[in-house]
């Protein structure tokens, strides 16, 4: 018997608005950059995709409404908490966040720590506002909710989708500052595509995510103060200083090369940590393993090393780190696990 793709039940996806590019309008239809971002809602958004329709039965909310430059922490705790609530709720089978590009690998990141479901979550953006003639957001929509709807997404933890192509939320990284395909997980790849009415999982992540981290954040009212100190040539401790009388609990010191520590530098880092402040040595180069006790006796030290994740991305796991430990064995353990 002939079976129509209508008469199948279609998944329950929700999307979840915070504004950025993909909600943003230019001047005029060849406005590609100087456009201002988080002017559009989500219902209009879900309007300008009709053919939504027919994949899934799709609801909106908007959480926020801003450029993704602008995410604080306490944003990060709100969206988390509310995905949390909906993935609980059985009429729900995927939730799609729509974000701004430019903090949206670091929100993603952070929802695969902490979101407490096997469910599909999908971060989409766009690189052109919705007035754009080269408009990106429509069809990323499309897929994102296509995806958040597959079966074979579920479990994957969390997902980012942009120019058909599926990334990790732990690995992906915005790489150009403008252009359609600027999202990439350069080294260790992409997930998959999706093409037709399908999305195509090629390879998965192996750290632990999602429902299976250690991470809660449903009573958490704040995150620990983190900061990030850019390594660079001529490099001075007046950045660094000013961070830890501030009030930072924790630094990522995003170091050149395999995380150097300059000459100047380095007193003062091992003075913060014998004060309190956890280190952790990262890279700003942006891709591989960042060699413990290699360019500094972290052993010694009693430093953390930050693994593969970049400086971004280590100040989101260190802020939930510490709230289980300040042990720094333990939080080497936890940059090692996810």
């Amino acid at each position: 018997m002939a079976f129509s793709v209508h008469a199948q039940k279609l998944p329950n996806v929700m999307i979840l608005a915070t504004g950025g590019t993909i909600a943003g309008t230019g001047a005029t239809s060849t406005t590609t950059v100087g456009y201002t971002a988080a002017t559009v809602g989500v219902q209009q958004l879900i309007n300008a995709v009709p053919e939504l329709g027919k994949i899934a039965n799709v609801t909106g909310e908007q959480v926020f409404q801003i450029a993704s430059e602008s995410m604080t922490n306490e944003h990060w705790l709100t969206l988390g908490k509310r995905v949390n609530t909906l993935l609980a709720q059985p009429n729900v089978d995927g939730i799609v966040i729509t974000h701004g590009t430019d903090t949206l690998e670091e929100t993603a990141y952070f929802l695969n720590l902490v979101v407490k479901s096997r469910k599909p979550v999908v971060l989409v953006g766009a690189m052109r506002p919705s007035t754009a003639l080269s408009a990106d957001g429509p069809i990323n929509l499309y897929n994102a909710v296509l995806i958040a709807g597959s079966q074979d997404a579920i479990g994957k933890g969390v997902l980012v989708a942009l120019g058909d192509q599926i990334h990790s939320a732990r690995d992906v990284t915005k790489a150009n500052t403008s252009t359609p395909d600027a999202f990439k997980t350069a080294e260790l790849g992409m997930m998959g595509y999706v093409q037709g009415p399908k999305a195509h999982f090629y390879r998965i992540s192996t750290r632990k995510h999602t429902a299976d981290t250690e991470f809660d954040i449903s009573s958490l009212a704040a995150l620990p103060q983190v900061d990030i100190v850019y390594g660079y040539a001529n490099m001075n401790s007046v950045a660094l200083n000013a961070f830890i009388a501030a009030g930072a609990k924790g630094i990522i010191h995003a170091g050149t090369g395999d995380g150097s520590l300059a000459a100047k530098v380095k007193p003062d880092l091992v003075a913060a940590r014998k004060k309190g402040t956890i280190i952790v040595r990262a890279s700003r180069v942006g891709q591989g393993i960042l060699a413990r006790n290699g360019e500094a006796n972290d052993d010694e030290l009693d430093f953390v090393v930050s693994d593969t994740l970049n400086p971004q991305k280590a100040r989101i796991l260190l802020m939930l780190a510490m709230t289980k430990t300040s042990n720094t064995k333990e939080l080497q353990r936890m940059f090692y696990t996810y």
